[in-house]
């Protein structure tokens, strides 16, 4: 009787201790597998890395414009001349669309093929009007002389040229007229490195005095009287506002 009480016990005992391990072992084991879920890559904080911010593009270089289309103003103080007109077209030296802007008592400049460049360019700088009819702004071209200024006022600049040398263009001659016409006056075919100008007027009097009264379909006696220029210097133009 005394055994089957004690078989008991202990075997109740017994039971508890392996209850007690297992219960010890499941949660050692519940607390790693925590921990490690805790510590695992999937659950760690992710720095997030802003991209950079893409660089900012460079202002683009605005295009120069060039001043052979732009209408410009002419003086030449040793003859009194004072700011005529001068309007740009795209054409040749006394071509019908230039003699009919000089009809207008203004300057005409072509440019282009079989023209010349605007103020300031490299190359030639073609200046035409009347020296007799419509109001003759260039009457007194032929007194011009060498050293003398020229002043073109385009685009907010004033550009002086230096009278160089007077040429003389046969409209009966096409290599005259290209010599008139060429990048370096009086040279065609070589290059230009410098800005330089021609200022043309007709010779109708000293034409008319020699017993040449030859004339184009225009009107326009055989003989120009060509005033060449280096360009010398360029400055800005004097501010017009009060």
């Amino acid at each position: 009787m005394y055994l089957s009480r004690v078989v008991p016990a202990a075997l109740t005992s017994a039971l508890v201790a392996v209850l007690t391990g297992c219960f010890s072992s499941s949660s050692g084991a519940a607390a790693d597998e925590t921990a490690a879920a805790t510590d695992s890559p999937s659950t760690r904080a992710v720095k997030v890395v802003e991209p950079a911010p893409a660089p900012t593009p460079p202002e683009p270089t605005p295009k120069k414009t060039s001043t052979r289309t732009q209408t410009s103003t002419m003086s030449i103080p040793s003859i009194g001349l004072e700011d005529l007109r001068v309007v740009p077209y795209k054409g040749t030296t006394d071509d019908w669309p230039g003699t009919r802007i000089q009809n207008e008592g203004v300057a005409a400049s072509p440019y282009g093929d079989g023209g010349g460049v605007g103020p300031g360019e490299v190359g030639n700088h073609l200046v035409t009007a009347h020296r007799i009819s419509f109001g003759g702004p260039l009457r007194d071209l032929p007194a011009v002389e060498k050293g003398d200024s020229v002043l073109i006022t385009s685009g907010g600049k004033v550009y002086e040229y230096k009278i160089t040398e007077t040429r003389e263009t046969s409209f009966r001659s096409p290599q005259s007229l290209t010599e008139q016409r060429a990048a370096v006056p009086g040279r065609p075919g070589e290059r230009a490195t410098r800005a330089m100008i021609t200022i043309s007027t007709c010779a109708t009097p000293e034409d008319t005095a020699a017993g040449n009264h030859w004339r184009d379909d225009r009107g326009n006696p055989e003989h120009r009287i060509d005033k060449v220029g280096v360009l010398a210097e360029t400055r800005e133009a004097p501010s017009t506002s009060p």
